[in-house]
């Protein structure tokens, strides 16, 4: 085949496309990461020696216990309900409204659902959650309020049962950023709920162990 000026000039044009494509997110939005003030202040929780000292429990049965090969330590945050809808414990500090928040999860168990989140913006039982699950090749963004309502989805490749995995919410004004494992998967607007506190979340029959809660935020934000 004989390339003209004028194939050279489609393909560019076709590889540009492409390129702005893989660039945006599902609702057509650029995926950059949200600007977060480099000054912040920094709240740390391996549950180690306070365990859940200052947590408060919504629903579910935490407990801070010993288990072999975690990230850091030897103690982890473990829900064990099977019964309830969804599980939800809100860690002290805040409210905030700018917030980046990341954990390590590991997903031990589950028949119905093997799930675990990310809980922020919690203000009298309303909040956002972004949760990934070891049965289901999805991860999403949610709000509660008198009842769970999706906001965003990707696609992925399920968590693995067993093992450690990583969960980071971003919240910058409107913008709510996720991601699983280290890759921004979420880019998503929404101002429903302005600020509140962090927390960890599972739902119905999982199983599921957190470790290294780690909450930025920037201090000058009441």
């Amino acid at each position: 085949m004989r390339i003209t000026p004028a194939i050279v000039v489609e393909l560019t044009l076709g590889m540009l496309g492409l390129l702005g494509f893989l660039a945006l997110d599902g609702g057509g939005q650029s995926m950059e990461n949200a600007k977060f003030p480099e000054v912040s202040k920094v709240e740390r929780f391996d549950f180690e020696q306070k365990g859940i000292e200052g947590w408060k429990t919504v629903e579910g049965k935490w407990t801070a216990e010993e288990m072999p090969g975690v990230p850091s330590g030897k103690k982890v945050l473990v829900q064990r309900a099977v019964e309830n809808q969804f599980n939800v414990i809100v860690a002290p500090g805040g409210p905030y409204r700018d917030v980046d928040v990341s954990v390590r999860f590991k997903p031990i168990s589950g028949r119905e659902d093997a799930s675990g989140g990310i809980v922020f913006r919690f203000s009298e039982g309303r909040y956002y959650v972004v949760r990934a699950n070891a049965l289901e090749n999805n991860f999403r963004l949610y709000y509660y309020d008198n009842g769970r309502r999706e906001l965003a989805t990707a696609t992925v490749q399920a968590p693995a049962l067993g093992q450690w995995h990583t969960l980071r919410v971003v919240a910058v004004a409107d913008n709510i950023q996720a991601y699983l494992d280290g890759k921004l998967l979420l880019n998503h607007h929404d101002s429903r709920f302005q600020s509140g506190q962090v927390g960890l979340w599972t739902k119905s029959d999982s199983v599921t162990a957190f470790d290294d809660v780690v909450v930025k935020s920037n201090p000058q934000q009441k």
